[in-house]
């Protein structure tokens, strides 16, 4: 019998030793038939999960490219000269490929001890001294979050909390522009007295505040109209230049600062529902009173393509970077002197690479070409490094269409939540009469935040979402709800069996219905998917897995009994607490609360 007690320390990844052994066999043979093959190159080609042929195979593809020979003759040649070994019962191959069958009571026993032996940090990987900086949401300060830009926050929140559990030390930035127009056009309208506003201005706040309303919001609502405005008045988009070349001067009105606070401290409020919070908060203007922009300023003006106009304004010629003809002309400072975004995010990404080892920036795939713009600026300067941009699509309503700030046509996330909650405290009433009123609305509040995060993070950040009601509070499909009420669910037998708290003593021999096996093959894959979606920004994969994790559990739960077993129960029990930590990790890397009840 194995129990959580054991003070043997077994490898981070419970497929280490089974890998290490089809590699060896694998080199041995391969040598044996006359080929050179470097044990990384053929540990990169093996695929885990490989299906009903095997645990792992390896596919011969490419080694038959190089050897001359056919790829199902070779997968034969190769998996005959392949030998059984403790941890391998049988290698055979089927078409191009080499099938391996390990021996499932040492990866039952291997799984479980890791589970138990790391607890709360099983998946994680081993601490790094490389330190990552991810930058996500960085919304400009004009108003509440529409569920649009959701999808920023929630893909970078979870990619910080990949690497995090990777091992990197990992800084989130948020990065406050408090120096553009927009930020400008709500300085103008609230440093007016009320009765100087415009009557088409003012016209959509008088009436419609409400006592106690967020500072987003209240201080955000004219913002559709200002910018309605400013399109018919000349003499008002003068007055909001004027504020932006006083905040670029370094005199910006007194109550800039205050008001861009206000509005931003509503706005991470909304977040904090969903478990977003920043390390950092960088403003954009720190690195004009820190003399950065003019150092960027200096070097692009001496930069191989630097153009002089004859406003006195500068400019790069980017032809050779290949951004759209019409975009090539980059302007970098204006003929006034002042400067552009672009010139001082250049600053912003110089002082990241001073001190992180990786820079990912998130951002929406209306910033593409921003980027690419910001990367031309950056070869220009003689920077060898760039940020890792992970680009994603637009949320939509089933309707169609984008959400938009500026135009006022928004779905806003507080909203949103608001309605979420809502449904899901029907929900969970339906299923759960007996709960005292403050345990539903806990339990609501858990569900709604958890069903919008994932609801967002489980489709490719490259993909649009369209966002769904039935979908994401489903409590049966790909879905947050699913994964709180299987975790719930493995909950719940461990307190009727009496051992919420373990230990879980276990016999790997006892656990032999094909479900049991292939719950373990899903438990032993949580650290390699954690370290692949933090490696490569796939923070969908994450997602996946958990999902997989907990159908797999639910099958595995209809099909064997647990409590009412006789030899198999306190193995049976220890395979549900491995697969309950299993999940509430899962669940932490999501951002998603766990629940121990629903």
């Amino acid at each position: 019998m194995s129990s959580a007690g054991d003070r043997s320390t077994p490898p981070s990844d419970p497929w280490s030793p089974f890998i290490e052994a089809i590699v060896a066999t694998l080199l041995e043979s391969a040598r044996a038939a006359g080929l050179t093959l470097a044990d990384a190159e053929l540990f990169e080609q093996l695929e885990l999960d490989a299906g009903p042929d095997g645990d792992v195979a390896f596919p011969t593809h490419r080694l038959a490219r190089q050897s001359g020979r056919a790829p199902a003759e070779l997968a034969g040649q190769l998996a005959a000269g392949c030998r059984a070994t403790p941890f391998v019962r049988a290698v055979r191959s089927k078409g191009a490929y080499v099938n391996f069958e390990v021996q499932p009571e040492r990866l039952i026993d291997a799984t479980l001890r890791l589970v138990f032996a790391r607890g709360a940090r099983f998946g994680h990987g081993e601490p790094s001294a490389d330190p990552v900086c991810v930058e996500h949401t960085s919304a400009n300060p004009t108003g509440p979050f529409h569920i649009g830009r959701v999808r920023n926050a929630i893909i970078g929140d979870t990619l910080a909390r990949l690497s995090r559990a990777a091992g990197q030390p990992v800084t989130t930035q948020y990065y406050v522009d408090d120096m553009g127009r927009q930020a400008a056009m709500i300085t103008w309208i609230w440093t007016k007295p009320r009765a100087e506003w415009p009557e088409e201005i003012r016209r959509t706040v008088d009436g419609e505040e409400a006592p106690g309303e967020k500072p987003d919001r209240h201080r955000g609502r004219p913002y559709p109209a200002i910018s309605a405005y400013l399109k018919e008045h000349e003499a008002a988009r003068a007055e909001v230049a004027e504020i932006v070349r006083a905040i670029e001067s370094g005199r910006p009105p007194p109550e800039h600062r205050t008001l861009t606070q206000a509005i931003l401290s509503g706005m991470l409020a909304s977040l904090e529902r969903l478990g977003i919070r920043f390390d950092e908060f960088v403003w954009e203007s720190d690195f004009l009173r820190d003399g950065s922009v003019d150092g960027v300023i200096e070097r692009l003006r001496v930069a191989p393509h630097a153009v002089r106009e004859e406003n006195g304004a500068w400019a790069i010629d980017a032809a050779e970077y290949g951004l759209p003809k019409e975009s090539t002309h980059v302007v970098f400072q204006r003929g006034d002197g002042t400067s552009l975004y672009v010139t001082r995010d250049v600053a912003y990404h110089l002082a990241k690479f001073a001190r992180f080892a990786r820079v990912a920036d998130v951002l929406g795939q209306d910033h593409q070409l921003h980027a690419r713009t910001l990367n031309a600026l950056l070869a220009e300067i003689g920077e060898p490094r760039r940020p890792e941009f992970l680009i994603y699509q637009d949320i939509t309503v089933p309707e169609g269409g984008r959400m938009s700030t500026r135009g006022g046509s928004a779905v806003w996330l507080d909203h949103l939540l608001e309605e979420a909650v809502t449904r899901a405290r029907a929900e969970v009433l339906r299923r759960r009469e007996d709960l005292p009123a403050d345990e539903v609305e806990r339990i609501a509040e858990s569900v709604a935040t958890g069903a919008v995060r994932y609801h967002i993070v489980r489709i490719a950040p490259e993909k649009p979402v369209v966002f769904r009601w039935e979908e994401a509070l489903s409590f049966e499909g790909r879905s947050g709800p699913f994964l709180q009420y299987s975790y719930a669910r493995a909950s719940s037998v461990l307190r009727k069996g009496g051992v919420e708290d373990g230990p879980y003593p276990f016999d790997a021999a006892r656990l032999a219905d094909p479900e049991e096996l292939a719950l373990v093959r899903v438990l032993a894959r949580l650290p390699r998917v954690v370290a692949y979606a933090a490696r490569t920004a796939h923070v969908q994969a994450i997602a996946g897995y958990a999902h997989d994790l907990a159908d797999q559990f639910n099958r595995f739960y209809h099909a064997v009994p647990v409590l009412s077993s006789g030899a198999e129960r306190a193995s049976r029990i220890a395979l549900v607490a491995a697969a309950r930590q299993s999940l509430g990790n899962s669940l932490d890397l999501l951002g998603l609360d766990r629940l121990a009840t629903m």
